[in-house]
Formats: structure tokens, sequence, C-alpha cells
């Protein structure tokens, strides 16, 4: 039995530029971090006692056959894509509800490749991890999806992602103080619409309309160094709430899929009760809001937004990890997990690349 642990991400500045064709000429920058609200993957080699040889248990249940017969797409392409032979058991757990702006797709999908190594008896880097997630999601079930989602939940932390023309990214942890740290982490509140929706739809209008909104997706872009400076010189960490509001203002316009009025309406009562700033998280259209409020105007906007959910989160530093290691002797006996291997690549044949 294997079960893998991979946070959800909060993104804060220069979302949007991690789609190929804008990184592709221009560089990408992402300001985000991961929360301690989790994605949970549980597998283990299926006994052969069933008519099933694969049993998938997420929203659905499936007990199929053959690999072509599973009907979750990342749980298909990821079994295909590490030539899975043998008949897995995977159940999915997630604190937080799916497809809400929190990366939770990709979460799933680092979660299930670090999983399935485990299994396997591999070990992968989080490097490894980030860029196979990013193959397995746009390559093989062919969504429109950036790669900051892959990224961020593969390695944790609070991040400074630069992504190159080239296709390569560099992961840079944000070093600032524990005290400044917490003060972030309590300026944060983080609520969920009820609405869920499918990121890939919003964001195929994003990725169609970067030809036109080159301004306003380089001002976004700038975001990221200006958060950065303010949570690493600046002793007044309000300025980051007012730096939120102006990157949503830049974010809604780049197409009229990521706000709806009710968010407008939701947007408009945070402010009025005290929040400094906020967004929506992921491609927009629904799911999670997040705002800074200062501490003394939190209880006003909770009251103000109480018809909403909210939920207390902290960061998490740890990324994906296996939590619970115990291979089945009985099903695969000559898997033992090596500390010091990292697999750099299982398929020869497949180069692991970005697509454009």
């Amino acid at each position: 039995m294997i079960i893998s642990r991979t946070p959800f991400r909060v993104s804060f500045f220069g979302g949007g530029t991690d789609y190929a064709p804008w990184y592709q000429e221009h560089g990408g920058e992402i300001l985000a971090a991961t929360i301690n609200k989790y994605c949970y993957i549980n597998c283990r080699y299926l006994p052969h006692f069933f008519e099933h040889k694969n049993r998938i248990v997420w929203s659905k249940v499936e007990m199929v056959k053959e690999i072509d017969e599973i009907e979750h797409p990342s749980v298909r392409e990821t079994l295909r894509f590490l030539n899975i032979q043998e008949g897995v058991e995977i159940h999915h757990d997630g604190d937080l509800p799916a497809r809400s702006g929190l990366g939770s797709s990709s979460a799933f999908t680092v979660s299930l490749l670090n999983a399935l190594y485990a299994l396997k008896g591999t070990m992968v880097s989080k490097m490894e991890l980030a860029k196979q997630a990013i193959h397995v999601e746009q390559n093989l079930m062919k969504e429109c999806v950036g790669v900051q989602d892959q990224i961020q939940t593969a390695f944790g932390g609070l991040n400074h992602i630069k992504i190159h023309p080239n296709h390569s990214f560099v992961v840079n942890p944000l070093i600032i103080s524990a005290k400044k740290m917490q003060d972030l982490e309590g300026s944060l509140m983080l609520f969920f619409t009820g609405v869920s929706r499918t990121a890939s739809d919003i964001a195929k209008s994003q990725v169609q309309s970067i030809a036109n909104k080159q301004n306003e997706l380089r001002l976004m872009q700038d975001l990221v160094a200006e958060g950065i400076k303010i949570l690493t010189q600046s002793d007044d960490l309000n300025d980051f709430g007012c730096l939120l509001h102006q990157g949503w203002l830049l974010k809604r316009s780049l197409t009229n899929k990521i706000s709806t009025d009710s968010i407008n309406d939701v947007y408009e009562k945070a402010m009025k009760a005290g929040a400094l700033g906020g967004k929506v998280l992921g491609a927009g259209g629904g799911g999670f809001m997040l705002f800074f409020v200062p501490k003394d105007y939190q209880n006003a906007v909770k009251l103000a937004l109480q018809d909403l959910v909210y939920v207390p989160v902290e960061f998490d530093h740890e990324g994906s990890k296996i939590i619970f290691y115990n291979p089945s002797e009985h099903s695969n006996p000559n898997n033992s997990l090596s500390q010091n291997k990292v697999s750099t690549n299982i398929d020869k044949k497949t180069p692991i690349t970005l697509r454009a």
C-alpha cells in the first residue's frame, strides 16, 4: 500500500504568463505558495481474485479490465505513460473540492505519478514529477493548461518560478523571516464561492486572447517582481494586499469569462469590509477567492461573506511526498524503494517537453 500527499496551491502574481504562447516569446514568472490542504492518492497492486483488473475510486467507482476503459483521463494516461501492466487499485481523496482554482487537477496528476513510482519501487525528484505531470496533462490528456500548477504542487513552499522560452524552468524559494511568513499567512483569507468549473475551458479563452493582451500580461508579469520586493524588503505587508488588487483588475480584463456578476459582488463586499485586495484563484469563473485582510478587519470580512465557506489555511513547505510506504511482497516481491535512486526518464522514446 502506498499513500502520496500533494498540496494545493494559491497563486499570487503572474498567472497567465505560464502558457506556452506567452512564455515561448517573453518568458514567464509566477509568485505562488502551496497550502496545508491536500490531494491524497492511495494505491496498491490489485490481487488477482476479481473479474476486473483495475479499480479506480474517485467521484465515481470504475472497475475495468483494460486501461483503455478507464474514464478518469489522468489515471488512464498516467498508467499508460508509466507502462503499468499489473492490475492496480487507486483511491483519491481531497481536502477541498476539485475544479475550484487551487491546482487540484495537477496536484492529482503529480500525486498519482509519485504514488505509482513508489509502487514500482522508485523515487523521483520533484523536478521530474513536475516535468512529467506537464507532459501527461498537455501532451497525453491534451488539456489547455499552463505549467505553474504542476511545478508548484510538486515542489511546495513559497516560490518564485521562472519559465524560460526554451520550456525549462527554475524554482526559487523566497527567503523571508519566520515572522513575516506568519504575518503573510495570517493576512490571507480563503473563501469558497460554491461554484466549480473546468479550468481548461476558461483557459482556452485566455490563451486565445494573448495576442491582443500583450500589455496586460506584461504588467501582470511585472507584478511578480514587485510582490517579491514587498515580501523581501518592505516592512509593510499591506502593500502586498494593494498589489493583489492591481493584479485582479488586470486579470479580469483578459477575458470576460474570468469574473462574473456574483464574483464581482463578493469582491466588492470584501473590499468594503476591510480587505486590501484579492483575486479569484486559478482560471476564474468560480471556485475559491483569496483576500488579503489586516487582522483587525477579518471578522468584518467573515461577516460580509457569511454566505460563503471560509477555509483557514497555512503554507505547506514540503510539496508532494510519500506519507505511507508498505509495498505488497505478494504482488511484486522485487520492489525496493531506493532513497538514492532518481529516475530521470521512464520512456526514452517519449521526451518530456512542454507542449506549445
